[in-house]
């Protein structure tokens, strides 16, 4: 996979880049296999601020129908062929912010919903091309993140767009691929361990949903 260089958003801008159009809706039909989940479902699936205790709200959790014309401003790829791959059978997508004091730790959530595992495994490995390796920010290192979901990936660089260390992970859970990235203004990083409790939080939580349950996974309270 050839890398190329690129650092990730701030919280500000991550979280204006995921604003989305309010939530709602039914449930996802199951057409054998993993569940394909609805509107509501892929919502629900987002952590929300109970299950990431010490974190402040920046944008709470919600899920929209993608507009042919606009694919979900996460859904990026290497090029115009994989990027239709990733994109183009979102059936839903919706993204949760949050951050941290005193220096503005970043942690971003998103969810994009696949009628299918064979399309989500597809799109998984189109964006895996793009969010892997040294896309997180230049000297990328790969990160152990534990064993959540069908598929994983996620690599941590000293320094993204915020000024200091950032990671990003991405996770497919059946139907479902699931991002995570971290960023701060400071010198200390989210840690590892910090971002595998995150992924299996969140593998968890569509997990959860694919079987017909109401997500409740969250990591402990302070």
């Amino acid at each position: 996979m050839t890398k190329q260089r690129w650092y990730i958003r701030g919280a500000a801008t991550m979280a204006a880049a995921l604003l989305l159009a309010g939530c709602g809706g039914g449930d996802g039909d199951s057409g054998g296999g993993a569940k394909a989940l609805g509107k509501a479902e892929v919502s629900s699936v987002l952590p929300d601020a109970k299950a990431v205790p010490g974190w402040r709200s920046v944008m709470t959790p919600a899920a929209q129908e993608p507009n042919p014309e606009f694919p979900p401003s996460v859904c990026l790829s290497v090029n115009k062929k994989k990027r239709a791959t990733a994109c183009d059978h979102v059936t839903y997508w919706g993204a949760s912010a949050y951050a941290r004091k005193p220096d503005g730790t970043s942690l971003n959530f998103w969810t994009l919903a696949y009628k299918d595992e064979k399309s989500a495994d597809a799109a998984y490995d189109a964006l895996a091309e793009y969010y892997g390796g040294d896309r997180v920010g230049v000297g990328a290192v790969p990160v152990d993140i534990g064993e959540p979901g069908a598929e994983h990936v996620a690599n941590r660089a000293e320094m993204g767009t915020m000024g200091g260390p950032a990671t990003i992970a991405q996770i497919r859970v059946g139907t479902t691929v699931l991002g995570i990235s971290t960023g701060t203004q400071g010198k200390k990083a989210v840690s590892d361990q910090e971002v595998t409790a995150f992924a299996a939080m969140f593998a968890e939580r569509a997990q959860q949903a694919q079987d017909g349950e109401k997500p409740s996974s969250a990591l402990p309270g302070r």
